[in-house]
Parts: structure tokens; C-alpha cells; sequence
């Protein structure tokens, strides 16, 4: 059973979710303060669903917290801000997807199954991924490089996992959309393919702006150099 921790202060919207959820398989717990969520995650989560605007915080400084322990745990956050801004602080703070209210329940669902699946793909192969200066212990879904923890999202996670596995192979982004989102990349803009090989570039090239390790392959995708 997947454990889900809920960071929402709505109360009509907590039993809801938590009713709906639950009903689907989940084990919901909630909280409805950041100080809360942020006690409550050492109790182990599957994924996190949080709301932006709490009485005392933003569920951004979960979501950052929880990076910076090191932890690639799905997150998806809640919210009644549409804007471009809100959304790239959701995915700057670490944030795997962005669902505005109100949403339809079904597709919620979807992508939390979608998350939860892809999460546990990596742990069905083998416990280590080692590639140059950088290691993958997924056991514990953590990358490093140099061996210091690198802080990624989880798809930022999963993507370089699918590309170290498939290192000198042109991994097009058809393939990643299907393989990291759910069937077919439902719900996931074409783009936002690129924005996760930009962060995650940043984040593991001596220069980004001239990457050595993932390489673009214009009009097919990319490809992972061992280094």
C-alpha cells in the first residue's frame, strides 16, 4: 500500500481527498501546517501532495526541505495559482507536477499513479548505476556526483536513470515521455522534456552550456555519454 502525505488546510477539500484516495488503495495522512509536514515526513512517504498557501508557510519550503535531505519522493503540488510564475517556483523548488484547483479527481488519480509508477520503476533493476564521476543508490534514490548528494526531483531522478542505463544510446523523447509520465506523457506539454534536460544539466555538467555527459541529438532526442 502507497503511503500519501496531504499538506492541505481545507477542510472540506482534506475529506474529499483523503475519502477518494483512500477508497482507491492509498494510505493518506494530513497535515495541515508546514511545520506539521515537515515533522511528519520523517515517517516515510511514497509521495507528497501539497497545497501552496498554508497558514504558516509554503508548501515550496516542504518541497525545497525535502531536496535538500536528499530525498527523490514524487511531489505534486495543489493550487489555485495558475500563473507562470507559481508554476516554474513549483518545479525550481523540486516539484515533479503542478495540478490547479479545481481539478477533475480522475485526473489527479492518473497522475499520481503515473508518479508512483514511474518511482518504482528504477527498484525493479539492478541497486546501483554507476556512470564516471556519478552513482545512483536505488535503494535509497540517491544520486551523487563526486560523491556529493546531488538534489533532484524525481523525474530529474528517473531521467538520468533512463539515460545512464541506456548510456551511447539515443533515448528519443517519445521514449521518455512514455517511460518517465504516464501513457503516452498524459498531461505532460512536450516541453517540459526540455525543461527537465536543462535542470538536470545544470546540475550534473562542468558547463551546461556545453554538456559533455547529455547530449542533444537534434530531431531524435538525447544521449548519455559515460564520461
Amino acid at each position: 500500500m502507497n503511503k500519501i502525505l496531504l499538506l492541505e488546510d481545507d477542510a472540506s477539500l482534506i475529506d474529499g481527498l483523503q475519502y477518494a484516495l483512500c477508497k482507491e488503495g492509498y494510505e493518506v495522512e494530513v497535515a495541515r501546517r508546514v511545520s506539521e509536514a515537515m515533522e511528519y515526513f520523517e515517517n516515510g512517504y511514497d509521495l507528497l501532495l501539497l497545497d501552496v498557501a498554508l497558514p504558516d508557510g509554503m508548501g515550496f519550503e516542504v518541497c525545497e526541505s525535502v531536496r535538500k535531505s536528499g530525498s527523490s519522493v514524487p511531489v505534486i503540488f495543489l493550487t489555485a495559482a495558475d500563473d507562470e510564475m507559481s508554476i516554474v517556483r513549483g518545479f525550481d523548488s523540486g516539484g515533479d507536477d503542478y495540478v490547479t484547483k479545481p481539478f477533475r479527481l480522475s485526473e489527479l488519480r492518473a497522475r499520481i499513479h503515473a508518479l508512483l509508477r514511474r518511482a518504482g520503476m528504477d527498484q525493479k533493476n539492478d541497486r546501483r548505476l554507476v556512470s564516471g564521476n556519478i552513482t545512483m543508490d536505488l535503494e535509497k534514490s540517491l544520486a551523487e556526483k563526486d560523491g556529493k548528494v546531488l538534489e533532484l526531483t524525481g523525474a530529474e531522478y528517473r531521467l538520468l536513470g533512463l539515460l545512464i542505463r541506456n548510456a551511447g544510446i539515443v533515448v528519443t523523447r517519445n521514449r521518455i515521455l512514455e517511460e518517465l509520465w504516464d501513457s503516452g506523457g498524459s498531461f505532460v506539454d512536450d516541453n517540459t522534456v526540455s525543461v527537465y534536460v536543462r535542470r538536470l544539466r545544470e546540475k550534473i555538467e562542468r558547463d551546461p552550456s556545453k554538456p559533455e555527459r547529455l547530449m542533444t541529438v537534434r530531431g531524435f532526442g538525447y544521449r548519455w555519454n559515460e564520461g
